[in-house]
């Protein structure tokens, strides 16, 4: 099903071969970065009710249920959220939903209170008003104080999608190619510290970045 949204469009068409990168034996560095930051976030997660936005296949929903009280892992692909689904089988804390990061329901918390948000390589497919938007409802849908992890992608030479421009609001668009070699051009942003310091600092507190070589991961507390 087509959606009004390129990016959900294209992960929908991948969403059964998204999970190779993160088991691709051939990057050690990669599986290195991405064991240490799985790490940080297991334990940044725990004991937490967490709101993961953008879910994809479950990756990152398997490490953060292994330590927080409840998980709601939610993804605009149903498609993604089918993998996620049959992955995640045995774990009694997580629940699954079809939601979009930008349309957040009032419902969300299901009748609790949650207390994290995580996003998972989420933020850099977002344009910079896109961004604005995300943060002003999780204010709104999640409400002051509740812990904030983004992680995302670092630009590697020969290795991340080829940049393709960049548009009058500074975005960069990437180019990427689906399963059947079909190209897309997609947001992807590559944000630096002081970026990402100026596009949170508004609505968030309490703001420390950590880089690897292939990653970034930025954590904060809603204002």
């Amino acid at each position: 099903m087509s959606t009004m949204n390129p990016v959900v469009d294209f992960f929908t068409k991948i969403a059964d071969h998204y999970d190779a990168q993160f088991h691709d034996e051939s990057d050690e560095d990669r599986q290195d970065d991405l064991d240490d930051v799985a790490e940080q976030v297991a334990e940044l997660m725990r004991g937490h009710t967490v709101l993961e936005l953008g879910c994809g296949t479950g990756y990152w929903t398997d490490v953060i249920a292994e330590t927080a009280a409840r998980v709601i892992a939610t993804d605009a692909s149903e498609a993604m959220l089918n993998v996620a689904r049959e992955h995640g089988e045995g774990l009694e804390n997580v629940r699954y939903r079809v939601v979009d990061a930008l349309d957040i329901p009032p419902d969300i918390a299901e009748g609790g209170k949650i207390t994290a948000v995580f996003a998972g390589f989420l933020w850099s497919h977002l344009r910079k008003e896109q961004q604005d938007a995300f943060l002003a409802g999780l204010r709104s849908r999640i409400g002051k104080d509740a812990l904030l992890v983004l992680i995302d992608d670092e630009y590697v030479e020969g290795a991340s999608p080829t940049v393709a421009r960049t548009d009058a609001q500074g975005n960069t668009w990437a180019q990427f190619v689906d399963a059947d070699g079909n190209r897309h051009e997609l947001p992807k942003n590559y944000p630096t510290d002081s970026a990402l310091r100026k596009r949170l600092g508004t609505a968030v507190r309490e703001i420390k970045i950590g880089r690897w070589d292939s990653c970034w991961a930025l954590t904060c507390r809603l204002k």
